[in-house]
């Protein structure tokens, strides 16, 4: 293995790929499951839901879920007699947490376990959307069509016999994408929703952050879809071929500004290379008055399935699918996970809003000795790098235990030699005692930066009209290039985070041309890979009159 490898951590992640920290149980005996129900929408296309519901006769509250990964992919048992078990999903391999969960063997990939909700007293209801698994027709991710679906699914459920006329949706991932189109079409019969990290705009949240491509987890997530031999699946080729903002992007985008039902957002500080943007904008746009915001920095899915996790799913639903008096009402809007590093959490509270109440953004400016202060030097400098290979470091000491809670933004005057753009890489990191402090990221991986941000010097226009104190907007709709020689300001955004510094601990803020970790599964963030930039130098122009700094929320 390449010199500097921490070996600790690949035999970590060899025994979490043997053993992932998963317990998957028997379904219940007490449950009736119903395959393959079908379902005719509007224009006529079959699709395929499978019904979980109490044996008893009654009107139950329906928890719903819809995706393209086939409903029918549940564990399969393997063996016989004390030797009987379930096989562990090849994600949960790949991807494996960091913490213990469980569920039960009727879970299908990101979705509710009917084992948890039918025991509640709900009806689950997991449904294959148009073109994947059994259902008919061909399917277009994305797509507005997934909305109309999905609000057809929920009338047909609210409509029988089993069914309170009262709906929920509830899943992980493109299992919350979907709620999001499923609510923009509003439906009658939908009362609450609960999108569990989910983004909302597929170019600024995930696929071309500020501009610049994602095509690690991109190119998995399509192979894992072909593989149906279902549905055509051009995503990843359209995305490459859409390298600006336009039609093409906006008709993946719902209008969530119209969703006026309660909702239950799970925004998290783990999952900053797919969904964290997009769910904390997402509980921001909608336009429902009864939303709550559930935050943390734990695994994805192991976070999902925790005990606590499902409490708070229940008692939200309780209210507003079964009309119980549970004092959903008196929950705080935002639960607010603060944490020290991956695996310590120092505070969890009750916030009225997000970004917290008093929030204010502090710049701490870039010094070319590499310190990051609260006032600009009076002389402008220099900061120069290879983009290929080099990088640029800003360190800030804590002189008292501070909490550094909300999104960051970036602001940088840089010129390139030998290329006419910059793929501009910002990371924000935790240092402790000389050493770095990892954090739980996406994909599994457990050794993340605190939060990070990434731009193309070419995307820079900022639309003032739709930019926010801590949420530079960019319309990403032309492509300015670089002259030589010619200094252009740069405003990069970075994800959410909520972390607490000790004393004589220090925020490290790196810059580079490239992406931070390698993609391999045992050494680095597999999948997560990104464009990087074309070979050459970038100089980072330093106080006098270049406010270069990184704006700091603080309360």
């Amino acid at each position: 293995m390449p010199e500097g490898v921490d070996f600790a951590h690949v035999r970590r992640r060899l025994q979490l790929i043997r053993r992932p920290n998963l317990t998957i149980t028997d379904p219940p005996s007490e449950v009736t499951f119903d395959r393959d129900v079908e379902v005719a929408v509007r224009d006529g296309t079959v699709l395929r839901v499978n019904v979980f519901r109490p044996h008893a006769d009654g009107a139950y509250p329906v928890i719903m879920s819809a995706h393209p990964y086939g409903k029918d992919g549940l564990p399969k048992e393997k063996g016989s007699g004390r030797r009987r078990r379930y096989g562990i999903p090849f994600q949960l391999r790949m991807l494996a947490q960091s913490t213990n969960f469980s569920f039960s063997a009727w879970t299908s990939w990101e979705a509710p376990d009917p084992a948890f909700w039918v025991r509640r007293g709900f009806v689950v209801v997991n449904c294959d959307l148009r073109g994947w698994g059994h259902s008919d027709g061909q399917g277009v991710l994305l797509s507005e069509q997934e909305g109309e679906d999905y609000a057809d699914l929920i009338e047909w459920a609210a409509a029988q016999p089993w069914s309170n006329a009262r709906v929920g949706l509830l899943g992980v991932s493109y299992l919350a994408l979907s709620q999001w189109a499923a609510a923009a079409a509003r439906p009658p019969h939908l009362a609450a929703i609960c999108p569990w990290e989910g983004f909302t705009d597929a170019y600024r949240d995930f696929i071309r952050c500020g501009g610049v491509l994602e095509d690690g987890f991109l190119r998995l997530w399509v192979a894992v879809l072909k593989r149906q031999r279902r549905s055509p699946v051009g995503i990843r080729r359209q995305a490459k071929a859409h390298p600006l903002f336009d039609d093409w992007w906006a008709a993946r985008n719902r209008d969530i500004e119209r969703i006026d039902i309660p909702a239950l957002v799970c925004g998290s500080f783990s999952d900053h290379n797919l969904h964290s943007r997009g769910t904390f904008e997402g509980f921001r746009r909608i336009g429902s008055k009864q939303k709550w915001l559930y935050t943390h920095r734990g695994g994805k899915w192991a976070t999902f399935y925790s005990d606590e996790a499902r409490e708070y799913q229940a008692t939200f639903f309780g209210h507003f699918l079964g009309g119980e008096d549970n004092g959903m009402l008196d929950e705080p809007r935002v639960r607010l996970e603060v944490r020290e590093d991956a695996t310590t959490v120092s505070d969890v509270r009750g916030e009225d809003e997000w970004p917290p109440a008093g929030t204010r953004w502090e710049p701490r400016f870039l010094d070319a000795d590499g310190g990051l202060s609260r006032t600009a030097a009076p002389t402008a400098d220099t900061v120069t790098f290879d983009l290929r290979r080099g990088r640029a470091s800003f360190a800030y000491r804590f002189d008292a235990d501070t909490e550094v809670v909300g999104p960051m933004w970036l602001r940088l005057h840089v010129d390139v030699r030998g290329a006419d753009d910059v793929c501009m890489f910002a990371g924000v990191r935790k240092i402790r005692r000389g050493s770095i402090v990892g954090f739980e990221g996406s994909y599994g991986f457990d050794r993340a930066l605190v939060t990070f941000g990434m731009a193309k010097a070419s995307h820079r226009a900022v639309d003032p009209s739709r930019s926010l104190p801590w949420l530079p907007f960019h319309p990403d709709a032309e492509r300015q290039p670089l002259a030589p020689g010619e200094i252009v300001a740069l405003d990069v955004e970075l994800k959410p985070s909520a972390t607490l510094f000790r004393a004589g601990e220090s925020l490290r803020l790196d810059i580079q041309g490239r992406w931070f970790f390698p993609t391999n599964p045992l050494t680095g963030q597999f999948p997560a890979r990104y464009e990087r930039s074309a070979p050459g130098e970038c100089t980072l122009h330093v106080g006098g009159s270049y406010d270069s700094a990184l704006n700091v929320p603080r309360l």
